[in-house]
């Protein structure tokens, strides 16, 4: 019998993720590994795999892919490799009127292939606020808000950053989200998305407009899944880039 892929599935790795401002940050990866591996080699396969991952792990970043998925492809005899790797990111955010500094957490994701299919895509997962704007248009006073995620996965032509995709689904909400607010960041935060309410249609729609405005991004899927507060279902959106250009 011909088995098409053998590798590991969810091994927890510690590994280092190459930040924009220049440092290295520490992370801990949930790493799914496979090759398409001619059966006389199948003995090999998972001391490649945790080897290459053990060199890799000190400095991880989109650049380090070809690299080594071609260790992995080349040290087993293997048609192709993937490798998908998913890890929290932190980034140190002011919060908006008191200036408090805090850490939020982002979940991100590399996925690459080489041999058959050569590709990579970087996915980052965002927690916004978003506001209803029918409950602001019915109702005296108020109007009904909630968390949501936005999740966008993207291909690109040169490197791009974590934070600039977080940025920009930032930028596309009803008003973003920090880890800790005082009051006035409170008031400050409530009043910008009651001034900025959205549907996940909006929402969905607005992070689509940037991404087809960047020239480096060559495809991309975004979705938003807004957890509502007075339903006990979940609103959602979802577009891909090949089905609007």
């Amino acid at each position: 019998m011909k088995i098409k892929s053998v590798g590991i599935k969810d091994i927890q790795i510690p590994v280092r993720i190459r930040e924009k401002n220049g440092g290295l940050q520490n992370s801990v990866a949930t790493v799914s590994l496979q090759a398409s591996l001619p059966g006389e080699n199948r003995e090999s396969c998972v001391h490649t795999f945790i080897s290459v991952l053990n060199k890799y792990m000190d400095e991880m970043s989109a650049t380090i892919f070809p690299g080594l998925l071609a260790e992995v492809k080349e040290g087993l005899g293997a048609k192709s490799a993937r490798l998908e790797m998913s890890f929290p990111y932190f980034i140190e955010k002011e919060a908006p009127v008191t200036k408090t500094r805090s850490l939020m957490e982002y979940e991100c994701a590399f996925t690459g292939s080489i041999g058959t299919d050569d590709d990579f895509i970087l996915s980052v997962t965002v927690p916004v606020t978003s506001l209803c704007p029918c409950s602001k248009e019915i109702s005296e006073a108020g109007a009904h808000n909630q968390r949501a995620e936005v999740s966008l996965n993207v291909k690109f032509a040169k490197f791009i950053w974590m934070e600039d995709l977080i940025r920009m689904i930032e930028d596309s909400a009803s008003c973003e989200l920090w880890a800790l607010l005082k009051r006035p960041d409170e008031k400050f935060v409530t009043e910008r998305a009651y001034a900025n309410p959205m549907f996940v249609e909006d929402v969905v729609r607005k992070v689509a407009v940037a991404a087809l405005a960047d020239k480096n991004i060559r495809w991309f899927s975004a979705s938003v899944e807004s957890f509502e507060s007075i339903h006990k279902h979940s609103a959602y959106a979802y577009v891909d880039s090949s089905e609007i250009r």
